[in-house]
């Protein structure tokens, strides 16, 4: 029984718990940023924009997530005042914090105004995001705590959701996107204050032989088919066109869903996706990945054709708590999956490249399902289609998997160790 709980608590140095705390506030930061979402989209509908329409604004607002590798790139091959991490921390928190503040205090914007603040915000959010994965991978595989330090980043970031789902929620019944923007902005400020305090990095001198040898490994990772594969593999699996502008619509325009209890059920869906964390883990442990990848995949299918159900309050409850544990345990396999895949020496960069590609698939099957959804007529008819369309797209990845060669990624991955 004390070995067990010695393990549920393994951050037992000074240093362990410093990153660890420093790792869930930044986490925790990029989850709250999300807290404007629901009232700019409740905004747009308000003015009369299409599902496309707004699905269009968030594809745009995201742009800088999709080339997170280039920061990684930039923080290695270019320190700042002697520092890779750190002074990069606090210019782009310091970023983050000012745009979110001038969305904040402006009473009047147009779309396109908004649409700057809210990507520059992005950037700042998405280059922190990052440099803490650089930090993480450095500091974790000294120790062996990178699995414990995913942990803490992926608890705080989904409780960040379950607060933006009731608070959005709230601000979007009563449309106060200025008061959304202005909570929002408080934390990246404090990402920068926990940047100037609990950071702690040697300067260097940067030598042409240690740039070599990280740029062989970079040409060396880009060359490996078994990336790119992944890559394609992990985009395609996240286009899912049923969710996103098109979902919301539905909700509000068929169902007659407030703005309050759609943020409900997005907070009942991320304290869900606890427990699935919570079911994956041992999961992780004693099943082979490319089991567990079926699995996901099946596990998707399934959920997805649970929404053909969704016509009221209670169903709606009922099936977020089911996507929730599922959703959550689909995504760790499939982040698994990207990690092992990731060449030595090059984690960062590569893990970077892979979560663009996560999330480009994401914006991606959003926008489509949106466009499909305003072609149909919109309506119970268009939202059908689409998670008809979502589950056999899900169902399809299956031909894919005998493509990427699962065992050998697991294999190399545990050669490294």
């Amino acid at each position: 029984m004390k070995n067990w709980l010695q393990r549920l608590h393994p951050f037992k140095t000074a240093e362990a718990r410093r990153l660890a705390i420093l790792f869930a506030i930044v986490y925790f930061a990029q989850g709250m940023a999300a807290l404007p979402n629901q009232v700019i989209a409740i905004n747009f509908k308000d003015q009369g924009l299409e599902a496309d329409d707004v699905a269009a604004f968030f594809l745009l607002a995201s742009i800088p997530w999709f080339i997170k590798p280039l920061y990684g790139l930039i923080s290695d091959f270019v320190p700042l005042f002697g520092q890779r991490r750190k002074s990069y921390l606090i210019i782009t928190s310091a970023l983050a914090c000012m745009a979110g503040l001038v969305a904040g205090l402006s009473a009047n914007y147009s779309y396109w105004e908004l649409a700057l603040l809210y990507t520059i915000m992005g950037f700042g959010l998405a280059y922190n995001d990052v440099l803490t994965d650089a930090l993480m991978v450095e500091k974790g595989k000294l120790s062996g705590m990178t699995g414990a330090f995913q942990s803490v980043q992926w608890t705080a970031i989904t409780a960040a959701s379950i607060i933006v789902g009731l608070l959005g929620g709230y601000f979007a019944e009563y449309r106060q996107l200025q008061a959304a923007f202005m909570v929002a902005a408080m934390f990246p400020l404090i990402v920068l204050l926990m940047a100037g305090f609990f950071v702690r990095e040697k300067r260097i001198n940067p030598r042409k032989r240690e740039f070599k040898a990280i740029w062989t490994a970079l040409r060396s990772g880009f060359g490996e088919r078994s990336v790119w594969l992944v890559g394609a593999f992990i985009f395609l699996f996240n286009f899912s066109p049923s969710f996103g502008p098109a979902f919301l619509y539905y909700q509000i325009d068929v169902l007659g869903f407030s703005q309050q209890y759609i943020g409900f059920l997005n907070a009942v869906d991320s304290a869900a996706s606890i427990l699935g964390a919570l079911i994956y883990a041992p999961l992780a442990r004693s099943t082979p990945l490319r089991r567990l990848i079926n699995f996901a995949i099946g596990l998707s299918v399934i959920t997805l054709l649970t929404y053909l159900g969704y016509m009221g309050e209670f169903s709606a409850l009922l099936i977020h708590v089911i996507w929730g544990i599922t959703g959550m345990i689909t995504t760790l396999a499939f982040l698994d999956l990207a990690a092992r895949a990731c060449p030595r020496r090059a984690e960062a960069t590569f893990f970077a490249l892979l979560m663009s590609i996560f999330n480009l698939g994401t914006l991606a099957s959003q926008n489509v399902g949106a466009h499909l959804y305003t072609e149909l007529g919109e309506g119970s008819f268009a939202y059908i289609w689409l998670v008809v369309i979502s589950s056999f797209a899900t169902a399809a990845i299956w031909l894919l998997v005998p493509m990427i060669h699962i065992e050998r990624i697991e294999a190399r991955a545990q050669r490294r160790r």
